[in-house]
């Protein structure tokens, strides 16, 4: 079995959010700027709308103890939760996955709305947003979500 995996960032998140925050990312714009070597593979995603971005969550401080069972945010309204039922960052593996709305591609970055990562959060992949891939039919989610999401975007 593999024990480690070793990934390289192929850019990084320029955003005017410096910080952590749990709400109001909806109308963040920031920037993807990939590494030189990366710029060319955003050749066609201008034919798309949105993208799926992935991240590696650097801030992010997982400890078994803490975060292996947890109420979302920490909020005493929530439900005590193991972490794979939440989407918090701190995680064993804390890659962030976010679809956000494309609104501008240069040769060498990307600009988008709504990705939730803070400035310098290291990029490792980006993949344009297929509807038949990227969606579920009828999903399913506790009502606790709702709540917990109200102001999130």
């Amino acid at each position: 079995m593999i024990e480690t995996i070793h990934l390289k960032p192929i850019g990084y998140v320029v955003s005017p959010v410096v910080e952590t925050v749990d709400e109001k990312w909806g109308g963040v714009v920031s920037k993807v700027l990939l590494l030189p070597e990366y710029a060319g593979g955003l050749d066609g995603l201008d034919g798309f709308s949105h993208a799926i971005v992935v991240t590696y969550l650097n801030k992010a401080k997982y400890e078994s103890a803490r975060h292996l069972k947890r109420r979302p945010r920490g909020l005493e309204s929530m439900p005590l939760l193991g972490i794979f039922s939440q989407r918090a960052k701190d995680r064993p593996n804390p890659i962030g996955i976010t679809a956000v709305r494309i609104i501008r591609i240069g040769t060498d970055h990307l600009e988008v709305q709504g990705l939730d990562a803070i400035n310098g959060t290291p990029v490792l992949d980006i993949k344009p947003y297929y509807p038949l891939c990227d969606r579920v039919e009828n999903p399913r989610t506790p009502e606790w979500v709702a709540e917990l999401m109200k102001d999130y975007f």
